[in-house]
């Protein structure tokens, strides 16, 4: 999971570096492009002799819907980085285990522990010191809000993740879906908003983009089907650490105090809430 932190991070990282070039819409679309080709066109391969039907199954609908709020978590997380530090940006998406509590009951039929709603108190209090927003500018709030949606959206993704694995669906076609959804959404958006040319020079950042985030998928998908649910998904907030880190190194970012105090009451009230659903079902992943 520590590598799948690593590459999440610096994934975010080379997000924030062809901002200067490229808007958030096609960053999205370029990703997906890479991960569908890295990982669905060998999967349609190996299922080719299955028909059309291999690739609908019976849960079509459900993949939709995981594909579109997979998508608006991923669009709205990478607008968030073009338009915020990093650290602050990576936290806001991952908080969507405090949101994931509050969605159990009426989602999944899963009713959370009193000391759950206790993480989500507490992490909404570290949210709110992380936006401030009595003195935030109002284009800072506005892109930190969207940020806090794609932790919603993250959310409701792993809820659809969760249905698609009580249905027994294989884990190749929820990727497809996905990332079929991401190329139309993406390059859909990317057609209204604009897009910019392609130079010789931007294309290693795109294709270490794609790279990056596709490595960092398999390993996450390779963590948690091999290790523990609970500490896997207590190293999964690695990429807050790893992204402050590249911050401080990499962009000339500049933090109130209560913003980083802000980020450390949300990583530890977010993985509060992550070790105590993982702890009370082993399919968290």
């Amino acid at each position: 999971m520590l590598v799948a932190g690593l590459c999440f991070a610096l994934m975010s990282g080379v997000v924030k570096r062809s901002a200067h070039w490229f808007s958030g819409e096609e960053l999205v679309f370029y990703r997906s492009v890479f991960a569908f080709v890295l990982i669905a066109v060998p999967l349609l391969w190996r299922h080719r002799r299955a028909g059309p039907r291999m690739l609908t199954g019976e849960h079509l609908g459900l993949h939709l819907r995981r594909g579109l709020v997979g998508f608006l978590a991923l669009a709205t997380f990478f607008h968030a980085l073009v338009h915020l530090p990093m650290s602050l940006a990576v936290t806001l998406n991952y908080s969507s285990p405090l949101f994931l509590a509050l969605m159990m009951p009426w989602q999944l039929q899963e009713r959370p522990v009193p000391t759950q709603y206790a993480a989500v108190a507490l992490g909404f209090l570290g949210v709110t010191l992380l936006l401030h927003p009595w003195d935030a500018p109002p284009g800072d709030l506005g892109a930190g809000l969207i940020g806090l949606f794609s932790g919603v959206m993250a959310a409701l993704a792993y809820v659809n993740v969760r249905r698609l694995g009580r249905l027994r669906e294989p884990e190749w076609r929820t990727v497809f879906w996905f990332s079929a959804v991401c190329v139309v959404g993406a390059g859909g958006l990317a057609s209204i908003t604009g897009w910019h040319a392609l130079r010789p020079e931007n294309l290693p950042w795109l294709m270490l983009l794609g790279l990056l985030a596709t490595l960092g998928q398999l390993a996450m998908t390779r963590a948690y089907r091999t290790g523990h649910t609970a500490l896997v998904a207590s190293f999964a907030f690695s990429t807050v650490l790893f992204s402050a880190f590249l911050e401080i190194l990499l962009f000339d970012e500049n933090m109130p105090r209560t913003a980083w105090a802000g980020m450390a009451v949300t990583v530890l009230a977010g993985l509060w809430a992550a070790l105590h659903t993982a702890g009370r079902r082993p399919g968290f992943a």
